[in-house]
């Protein structure tokens, strides 16, 4: 907020509609509700984002723990726009996202998904004394031996989640499918197109919130004044230098 020529009130405003806002909050509504340019509150948003960023699971091994389930998936955001009448095909960009079931998210833009790129994600971000949950993928087996336990659903037979008698546990990845449901809800339906230069500001809008969910007792002001403190010691430029 630093020397920014946008009114105190306007920024506040803003942190609370996106830290509220469940799908995201578009910059052209932004712009409207803030009576800002568009330009203005486009920036604005991803500076917002940028605050909202490195919440808690970048430490390594941040999520899970003895006794404790990391779901793991992936999913395409984006799309061709094949629909729209002016869109340039685009591919869709693979995500991966890591989340401890009752507690935390974490979410990473990978290039392509395979088993070389994503290992390195979940060791950093994952404790291994944590059971492992997967779909039927062969993306995850080897990586799976690393952690206390590892067990799948396998979505080609139609199954989605069962009681494992021997670990005491409900085998699903149904909480990371959840996550993702709204995060292409908001991709889709609020921002409609993500560059992939900007998507991991838009991953880090959504863990942001749902780490700091209302089923974690934590509501919309004190989710927002989290944001704004999250933004100390940051600065985001419209041209990044070249060495950064």
């Amino acid at each position: 907020m630093e020397d920014s020529k946008i009114p105190l009130n306007k920024w506040v405003l803003a942190y609370h509609l996106m830290a509220a806002s469940k799908k995201g909050m578009s910059a052209h509504q932004l712009h409207r509700m803030l009576g800002v340019t568009y330009k203005s509150a486009w920036f604005l948003a991803h500076r917002v984002r940028e605050s909202m960023g490195d919440d808690a699971p970048a430490t390594k091994g941040g999520l899970g723990g003895a006794g404790k389930i990391v779901e793991v998936d992936e999913a395409y955001v984006g799309g061709a726009g094949k629909n729209r009448a002016h869109s340039k095909p685009a591919p869709k960009k693979a995500v991966v996202t890591l989340i401890e079931r009752d507690g935390r998210a974490a979410s990473f833009h990978v290039a392509n998904v395979t088993a070389k790129t994503i290992r390195p994600i979940i060791i950093k971000h994952a404790s291994r004394k944590s059971a492992l949950m997967t779909d039927e993928s062969n993306l995850y087996t080897r990586i799976g031996r690393e952690f206390a336990s590892h067990e799948s659903v396998d979505h080609s037979r139609d199954e989605y989640a069962y009681y494992d008698k021997k670990t005491d546990h409900v085998v699903s990845i149904n909480v990371s499918e959840n996550f993702f449901s709204i995060l292409k809800r908001g991709i889709n339906g609020i921002y409609h197109s993500v560059s992939e230069a900007h998507l991991s500001r838009y991953l880090n809008e959504f863990d942001f919130r749902y780490n700091n969910r209302s089923g974690l007792g934590i509501e919309d002001a004190e989710r927002a004044a989290k944001a704004i403190r999250g933004g100390e010691g940051k600065r985001l430029t419209y041209h990044q230098p070249l060495n950064s």
